[in-house]
């Protein structure tokens, strides 16, 4: 009697046949095999560049002669520099006329796309067209656009009946002139993205709006963005990140003039690193920008957390 109560209480794991066992071990193995994989491709091209940033914004080096520790050295010389204030503001003011410009268009394109009943396929090949080109071309071909005597937007300036316009040599319109380049450039992805969250749409609820005499502003306000929200909100959080990381705009358009009115963080970031030779100090304003995003990101996380886990309670109540 004792014997069949131990043979019942067997699980029932350990009675399957060995060759499943083994099929099941060599399943796991191979999944853990691909994970450690992508984790190590991690560790080397981003986790590794991360800590050896913190580290080196203590330190003193050109990678040459030796090495020492400065402690804050690095950064009470980035912040004395007078170019530090205003790499922060025109970051901050790119950020924002990017998220004006680089967030909407990309979404009211996305809406026209989708309405549209007629060449849907090559009207998304034009919109992404620009995301296909390298970065430096799409930006070299705006520096043409942007010539003050022969470039593409003067003329049409001059056809108009308009003066011209100094595109990149003025501080008054240099800014939103690397802007325009950065909507351009990007907007084929964020377009292809809010269009693909479109087409999760129930088209059940525009036609019930149709009928109840909704206009297409009021299906948009009261059906899209409600649907929509969270690819919004993701992208909103993308675009804030990559517009505050911009470079290769003030690089090969401006070099940071005139007088210092399109300077970056990441821009500054390089000149340190590769025009003053000092490593330290680009690592100290790399990790400052990066102690930022991560702020920001939790702030924003945490926000939309609670707002999506308090919009059933307030429904509920």
């Amino acid at each position: 009697m004792r014997t069949q109560t131990m043979d019942i209480s067997i699980p029932a794991r350990a009675r399957r046949p060995a060759s499943r066992r083994r099929r099941d071990v060599g399943r796991n193995l191979s999944a853990y095999g691909f994970l450690c994989a992508a984790l190590v491709c991690f560790a080397i091209f981003s986790w590794y560049p991360i800590v050896r940033e913190v580290i080196l914004s203590f330190q003193k080096t050109n990678f040459v002669g030796q090495t020492t520790w400065v402690g804050m050295r690095n950064f009470d010389r980035v912040m004395a520099d007078p170019s530090f204030g205003a790499a922060w503001k025109n970051t901050a003011m790119f950020t924002l006329l990017a998220l004006v410009c680089g967030y909407a268009v990309p979404f009211v394109t996305a809406l026209v796309l989708n309405e549209l009943r007629h060449a849907r396929g090559y009207l998304r090949f034009v919109v992404y067209l620009p995301v296909m080109l390298p970065p430096a071309v799409s930006v070299l071909l705006f520096k043409w656009f942007y010539d003050p005597g022969p470039g593409l937007f003067n003329e049409i300036l001059r056809f108009a009946h308009l003066p011209a316009l100094s595109w990149l040599d003025s501080s008054s319109t240099a800014l939103i002139s690397l802007v325009i380049v950065a909507t351009w450039t990007n907007m084929g992805s964020g377009t292809l993205i809010y269009l693909a969250a479109l087409q999760t749409v129930p088209a059940e609820l525009y036609e019930a709006a149709e009928l109840d005499g909704a206009g297409i502003f009021q299906r948009i306000r009261h059906i899209t963005i409600p649907q929509t929200r969270l690819i919004l909100l993701v992208m909103l959080l993308l675009q804030i990140i990559a517009t505050m990381q911009v470079f290769i705009e003030p690089f090969l358009l401006t070099g940071g003039g005139p007088e210092n009115s399109t300077v970056s963080v990441v821009y500054l970031m390089y000149q340190y690193a590769f025009n003053f030779n000092n490593y330290g100090g680009g690592g100290a304003l790399g990790l400052m920008l990066m102690i930022v995003l991560v702020i920001f990101s939790a702030i924003y996380l945490r926000i939309s957390r609670d707002d999506q886990t308090g919009r059933p309670s307030r429904a509920r109540g």
